[in-house]
């Protein structure tokens, strides 16, 4: 495996090139993120490898919420606890065996402590959503990640109940042994 330089690029001089590689080379575009966020770029040998967005959390998801063993109360008080993978990108010229795997296992480690330092409290899991229409999430599994259940494909603000968009596998990973108890803390 290539040595890889992990660099944070929000607010960065990077982060235009961010932008313009996501908006150029993932099949979902770029889209700006809302509310806390984070914009990582993987560099291989002076070479762009990778790109990752982190968000706040979707605040309704109920596979999410009942595999955490969230109450509607607590998880309106610490949603905040979970960081949410709305972008990630292997550049089409990154040719390098697991590297969207060991991506994952580096991020774990490192983004949490970025979190910290920026927003001034921890998170705790991390989440993504999986178009099985598209993809099986190999990488995913491989960094040890578990399919928590599907979404209900109606968005955030729908009124009709029934599904207007594809269906999304979620899939989260906890950053402790601990996550339910943090997660689930009223203090």
């Amino acid at each position: 495996m290539l040595p890889l330089d992990i660099r944070q690029v929000r607010r960065s001089s990077d982060e235009s090139l961010f932008d313009s590689l996501i908006e150029t080379h993932h099949y979902l575009g770029y889209t700006q993120p809302v509310g806390e966020h984070l914009k990582y770029l993987i560099w291989a040998d002076g070479v762009p490898a990778a790109c990752l967005a982190w968000s706040s959390a979707p605040r309704h998801l109920g596979c999410r919420d009942r595999f955490i063993g969230w109450s509607t109360e607590v998880r309106r008080r610490n949603i905040r606890l979970i960081a949410y993978n709305l972008r990630f990108l292997i550049l089409p010229w990154a040719k390098v065996p697991h590297l969207a795997s060991h991506i994952l296992g580096r991020m774990a480690r490192v983004l949490p402590q970025d979190w910290a330092r920026i927003y001034g409290h921890p998170v705790y899991f991390l989440e993504t959503f999986v178009d099985p229409e598209r993809f099986r999430g190999t990488c995913y599994r491989a960094a040890n990640w578990v399919v928590l259940g599907r979404t209900t494909g109606r968005g955030k603000d729908d009124l009709t109940h029934r599904p207007n968009r594809s269906i999304k596998e979620v899939w989260g990973y906890p950053l402790s042994k601990h996550f339910r108890r943090q997660l689930c803390s009223t203090e």
